[in-house]
């Protein structure tokens, strides 16, 4: 596939996703390295001022080495070197982890040297409830003699609750990720799907348009005989299949405009068009092909002359009125107007016909979108034309709308930009 445009779009997008993505984990990981050393700090300074507050009341000195060891992420021991009372222990480590804002589950042992095991111990629930606590989780050391062991049980549980606000965020940027990634695979997937579409249209078409020349050689040569004009009966015969193999090249042609139109391989060349000649123009091959369908009545106050693709401006007129001439009841009647408005020139195409419901008013310029009649007349055509007007209302920068008539019909309106003409 060839890098283009849309392939570039799509990388740039799925590396700066990506990189806000990394961005935002090393966020997360900074902010727990942080929520960790501030919880540990918390933790030691509360531990210190037990520590001096039992030194205190036994009005002894503090040791000049760190009393406090950490033995893992969540389990640490304090050795006092004195006696101390169970319960003043416990009010100590409640009073000062409320004080540093500690809001975390502890249980605690101290060791009894006569008995050299771990005694005394009790979980302390920050919600108060009653949980038992873990024994075998305080193995004794004996190295020394008076010292408290102290652990938190969902300490590492403790990190990732006060990080919930990066987590949020970084599921968000991981979930947008995803949706981006399904969304450019989906593109991927529907642009091989429109390329083979159109591949397939332009080989079926050309593959067509071979034979159909053949049969329209053959029936010109075949209708100019003298066998055949001197046979009236043979003479209409041929000439259905004429203008039958006319009708199904014209169709043809429509369904290569929408492919190399859909691949990008229109080229304007605008140059300077007479407004009334084309129009009449039109005028003139919409009678020959409705000799007796048609009533057209063109209106415009001076002469005007416009820079535009003649060959696409001719089609665009012909698709509205030759779409208006499917859908009239019986005999069309158009009028065509132009006239001069503040944005420019104002090409206006009124018909008298059955008109279009509200409902599919919105669609009407969508390719392959064809308004049902009322009556059930079987109507010709793709539902092609007046998205190619649409197509060649774009490529010139104008505008083009419909709207339903106050008594019955529609009117499709052209809107020409001010220095698209003089």
């Amino acid at each position: 596939m060839k890098f283009n445009k849309l392939n570039t779009v799509i990388f740039i997008g799925l590396l700066a996703i990506v990189g806000v993505i990394i961005m935002q984990l090393f966020l997360l990981n900074q902010a727990y390295i942080f929520e960790k050393r501030d919880t540990e700090d918390k933790i030691h300074f509360a531990l210190q001022d037990v520590v001096e507050k039992i030194y205190q009341d036994n009005n002894s000195e503090m040791p000049v080495s760190n009393p406090i060891k950490k033995v893992s992420a969540n389990y640490f021991i304090v050795n006092v070197n004195d006696v101390f009372e169970n319960r003043l222990l416990e009010h100590y480590l409640k009073t000062e982890f409320d004080r540093v804002k500690l809001e975390l589950d502890f249980e605690y042992a101290i060791y009894d040297c006569s008995s050299e095991s771990m005694v005394y111990g009790n979980y302390i629930s920050v919600n108060g409830k009653p949980s038992k606590m873990c024994a075998e989780c305080f193995p004794k050391n004996t190295d020394l003699t008076y010292y408290f062991a102290i652990r938190f049980p969902h300490l590492q549980k403790g990190y990732f609750t006060s990080l919930s606000q990066y987590w949020v965020f970084t599921g968000v940027l991981f979930l947008v990720l995803i949706i981006y990634v399904y969304s450019v695979f989906l593109m991927l997937q529907q642009k091989r799907y429109t390329e083979l579409q159109k591949d397939f249209i332009n080989n079926m078409t050309h593959e067509f348009k071979t034979p159909l020349a053949s049969i329209l050689i053959a029936s010109n040569y075949a209708n100019s005989q003298n066998e055949i004009l001197s046979h009236p009966k043979l003479s209409k015969y041929m000439q259905i299949i004429i203008n039958q193999s006319n009708k199904l090249n014209q169709h043809i042609e429509k369904i290569l405009y929408v492919a190399k139109t859909d691949s990008n391989q229109i080229a304007l060349e605008k140059t300077k068009v007479d407004l009334r000649a084309v129009l009449e123009l039109v005028k003139e091959n919409i009678q020959l092909k409705h000799p007796t369908a048609i009533k057209m009545a063109i209106t415009i106050a001076k002469p005007y002359i416009l820079f535009a693709d003649e060959f696409h401006f001719y089609n665009l007129i012909y698709n509205i009125i030759d779409n208006a001439v499917k859908y009239a009841e019986n005999s069309a009647k158009i009028e065509i107007n132009a006239k001069e408005t503040a944005k420019g020139l104002q090409l206006e195409f009124t018909d008298q016909g059955i008109g279009i419901p509200e409902k599919d008013l919105p669609f009407v310029f969508d390719k392959f979108y064809r308004v049902t009649r009322q009556d059930n007349k079987d109507i010709e055509g793709f539902g092609i034309g007046l998205s190619y007007v649409k197509r060649v209302c774009e490529w010139h920068k104008w505008q083009v709308w419909v709207q339903n008539n106050a008594d019955r019909g529609i009117t499709v309106s052209v809107q020409i930009n001010t220095n698209d003409y003089e």
